[in-house]
């Protein structure tokens, strides 16, 4: 979504300021005309405009005065000052008070706009490269906190992708932040005054996700005591996000394929059909594509959902984004429960880089609100943390311990059965027990039956690669 220039025009000239309004139409900009220092100081107080047009002469002041009024730092306005008393020690007292550019009456069109579009354009380049060196020197990005190179691709990621309405496919394992992602992309996009509606289709009953989804009629079912609207509707002009989206039964995964493609939303029950507006971003901890291969989730609904994905990296990839993590819990958890804690110690500190973290920032976080919970004091030390974090790597394990492992792992290949031949073993006991019926096989296996064709279409051109392989070693 293009933004729109504000512009404040302060002249005392009626007329000439209609002319520079007129001016500027060729920018499509929002212009606002204060006649004296009054006028501009009260429109200052309601936002602080893109840029200022200012007079010198004015009828209750010096318009140079005004700038001392301005904010400082990056929320401050380029000035372009306008007089028709122009000199050299005028221009040089305006530009050391903080003006942008100088202009002296009378100036054609083209001058004002050339002028004015160069000064906004550079406070674009100068904000957006502020945005990024806070994005790379400060503590993270949205609600994210870290300032690894893994989690800098993210927040890149996240920027790009904000303002499409294309959807977006989050990856990456439980714990690592995923519904903070979709939040982000929804506050980087231009449906951020709409609603951000998050729905765990893993914590819901198969019989009930439909009707979160699309909302239901009353009577529809079996304590439906009224109309529900659904979570599509509720994020109308907003974002929908569907955590946990591979734990979806496949019959409504064809039904939230026909919402994609139509955008109608048709509650259970329901004959009436509902047009909405919403962005979808999904997210799951599995390998989607493998969900896929193996008959779980739809393909032509992947395709639909994966337009840009998003991968979060684990924890242990992420570097000293622990410490900054645990700093930053132990400061909100401390606030939150009323303890006196400050830091944490350099012991502390160094269990916490050691740790793999296999459940990531959400295991972090319970493991630093549970020290916090049962100790007190200004600094957090190792032994307060789990006893987990203190023994991961460690190094003192018994050497006879070392060796039962090494003797386990030796054994593990002849006491655990390919994948595959588990599969193919399971597959074919069903097509028996269904008779040779495929299609009833697939169905009590809760897979497509297409899925159990391919399978047997690869194991048939196995067994006849093999066998052309024992002849070709006959003749040979």
């Amino acid at each position: 979504m293009t933004h729109t220039p504000h512009i404040l025009i302060v002249e005392d000239s009626l007329s000439l300021a209609r002319t520079y309004e007129a001016y500027l139409r060729r920018l499509e900009a929002k212009t606002q005309i204060a006649a004296d220092l009054a006028q501009a100081k009260a429109a200052l107080s309601q936002g602080v405009p893109d840029l200022i047009l200012l007079d010198v002469k004015l009828p209750d002041g010096d318009g140079l005065s005004l700038l001392s009024s301005l904010p400082e730092g990056a929320t401050r306005p380029p000035v372009i000052v306008m007089t028709a008393h122009g000199s050299v020690s005028k221009a040089v007292e305006a530009m050391q008070a903080g003006a942008t550019d100088f202009l002296v009456k009378p100036f054609d069109a083209d001058r004002l706009v050339t002028t004015t579009s160069n000064a906004l354009e550079n406070r674009r380049l100068s904000s957006l490269v502020k945005r990024y060196e806070d994005s790379f020197r400060g503590e993270g990005f949205g609600e994210f906190i870290g300032k690894s190179l893994p989690m800098q691709a993210v927040y890149r990621m996240i920027e790009s992708a904000g303002p499409s309405k294309a959807s977006v496919f989050i990856t990456g394992e439980s714990g690592t932040g995923k519904e903070l992602c979709a939040a982000a992309l929804h506050t980087c996009s231009p449906r951020t005054q709409g609603a951000f509606v998050a729905l765990n289709c893993a914590a819901l009953p198969k019989d009930l996700i439909e009707s979160e989804i699309f909302g239901h009629k009353k009577g529809a079912f079996t304590g439906a005591t009224g109309d529900r609207e659904g979570a599509a509707v509720k994020a109308h002009l907003g974002t929908l996000f569907l955590d946990e989206v591979c734990e979806m039964d496949l019959a409504l995964q064809s039904k939230l394929l026909r919402f994609l493609q139509t955008g109608m939303v048709q509650p259970v029950g329901s004959d009436d059909l509902r047009k909405v507006d919403v962005r979808i971003v999904c997210a799951t901890n599995r390998d989607p594509m493998a969900e896929v291969r193996s008959g779980r989730f739809r393909e032509d609904l992947y395709y639909r959902l994966h337009v840009i994905p998003i991968e979060l990296p684990p924890l242990r990839d992420r570097g000293n984004d622990a410490v900054d993590l645990a700093r930053a819990f132990l400061t909100q958890l401390s606030k939150e429960e009323g303890k006196s804690f400050e830091r944490l110690s350099e012991d502390a500190e160094n269990a916490v880089r050691r740790y793999g973290w296999p459940g990531n920032v959400r295991e972090m976080r319970n493991v630093i609100q549970t020290a916090v919970v049962l100790n007190d004091g200004p600094v957090l030390e190792e032994h307060m943390l789990s006893r987990s974090l203190h023994t991961s790597d460690s190094g003192d394990a018994d050497h006879s311990s070392k060796e039962t492992q090494k003797a386990a792992v030796r054994d593990v290949p002849a006491r655990i059965e390919p994948l595959a031949l588990v599969e193919r073993r399971a597959i074919e006991r069903a097509i028996d027990l269904c008779g040779g019926n495929v299609s009833q096989a697939a169905a009590y296996l809760e897979v497509a039956p297409s899925t159990l064709y391919r399978k047997l279409q690869s194991w048939d051109d196995r067994v006849v690669d093999d066998a052309a392989a024992m002849v070709s070693e006959r003749h040979s």
